[in-house]
Formats: C-alpha cells, sequence, structure tokens
C-alpha cells in the first residue's frame, strides 16, 4: 500500500502547540501516530510532503525523525516551508535513518514506482509573482525538473510530491503541473492548506494526473491510502 501524510508539524521540544490553530489539532501527533499504527504496515510507503518538524536546527529535528523512523513503512520526505532544519542532502543522509528517504534533486524507487519531487512555490499566495517569488518559483521548478530526471528506471507508475499546491488562485494549472505532465507523471501528492486555506484545494485527475491533498488537518490526521 502507498499512504500520504503531509504537515506533521512534529514539535519534540512541545514550544509549538498546532491548537492554536484550531481545536482539531489537539493531541494531532498523538493521533497521527495512533492512526498510523493502524492502518500502516512495514511492506507499505508513506509519502511526508513537507512540514515535518518545528524544529529550527537538524540535531533538533532529529528527535521528531527518530518518531517516524520508529512508525511501519518506508517513509519518503521532501521539503516544506516550516522545514527550517532542512540540510545538505549528505547531511541528511547521515543520520543514518533506515527507513526515511530524503527527496532532494534525486528520487526514489518502491516496488518499481519512481518517487520525484520537490518544495514547489505557491502562485496561491502570491498570485502575481514579484521578481523574488519568480526567482524562487523557477528555481523550484528547476528542482523537480533535476527530481525528475534523476530517474532512470522506467516504472510503472510515477508520483510527484510538492509542498505547495502547484494550481493557481483559479484553480487553473501552473507551470508544475506542465513540467509533471510533460514527463507523464501519474500522481502528485501536495499539502501546505489548512484551515481557510481548505478552500483552495484541487483534486481529481486534472491534465491526465491524479492530484491529492494530504494535508494532516485535512485528511483528519489519516494517512490517505493512495494505492
Amino acid at each position: 500500500m502507498i499512504y500520504a501524510i503531509g504537515d506533521l508539524h512534529f514539535d519534540a521540544t512541545g514550544d509549538k502547540p498546532m491548537d492554536i490553530f484550531g481545536s482539531n489539532w489537539h493531541r494531532h501527533q498523538e493521533i497521527i501516530i495512533e492512526n498510523w499504527l493502524d492502518l500502516v504496515k512495514d511492506e507499505d510507503m508513506v509519502l511526508l510532503p513537507g512540514d515535518i518538524s518545528w524544529a529550527l536546527k537538524l540535531e533538533d529535528a532529529h528527535k521528531d525523525l527518530l518518531e517516524i523512523e520508529k512508525l511501519p513503512g518506508m517513509k519518503v520526505i521532501s521539503k516544506g516551508n516550516h522545514d527550517y532544519w532542512w540540510n545538505s542532502l549528505n547531511k541528511l543522509n547521515n543520520l543514518g535513518l533506515k527507513t526515511i528517504f530524503f527527496i532532494q534533486n534525486n528520487s526514489f524507487i518502491f516496488n518499481n514506482i519512481g518517487v520525484m519531487g520537490t518544495r514547489g512555490w505557491s502562485s496561491i499566495e502570491f498570485d502575481n509573482l514579484d521578481e523574488h517569488n519568480t526567482k524562487i518559483f523557477n528555481r523550484e521548478l528547476n528542482r523537480l525538473r533535476l527530481s525528475l530526471d534523476s530517474l532512470r528506471k522506467n516504472v510503472t507508475t510515477k508520483i510527484v510530491m510538492l509542498h505547495y499546491p502547484p494550481f493557481n488562485a483559479d484553480f487553473s494549472p501552473n507551470e508544475f503541473v506542465w513540467l509533471m505532465k510533460d514527463y507523464k507523471v501519474d500522481i502528485c501528492i501536495y499539502g501546505h492548506l489548512h484551515g481557510e486555506g481548505h478552500k483552495h484545494i484541487h483534486e481529481g485527475l486534472i491534465e491526465g494526473i491524479e492530484f491529492h491533498c494530504a494535508s494532516s488537518d485535512y485528511i483528519d490526521f489519516i494517512p490517505k491510502k493512495i494505492r
């Protein structure tokens, strides 16, 4: 099975209680872990599209990553806008985690399914992209291209993980969708949207790609079955 859940916002320090964003976030970390243990088996894969830990430094995020490491399944993690702890791929890999794979200009193959991705950038929050945001948007677009290009083996299914939704404010696809279409991507998972932001969620079959929002509060903190 393949599951997805983004925006875990784990916090080993206890300094960032998420229930300030709504009562549904009360005990959210415990609830995510309980639901995960109920659903996921060791032979499954779980896609985590960003905002994994509130930690600012890698050594602090390591505590949250160890909590994820203990959970069943193979986990594939891409970067979110709040993952300030994110470091070079070499440093991430040197953490010695056995069941976590980090996506950064690379790809992962699981049971003949290829997983690629990047953080992305918002064309909802910055609908009129200024020079600064356009630069970030294009940089993330190139990082997705690098990740897609890294997949050298033919696979039965191609999955892209983004943190930001790849749509404009009017729900029209942005350049991330057209790039995925060029590379014949089958499924795209994204997160980032919470609370009032759920009104911007766009899912289903669009331009031949199956889209899923996996923001943890949107899916009631239950890992969403993708395949």
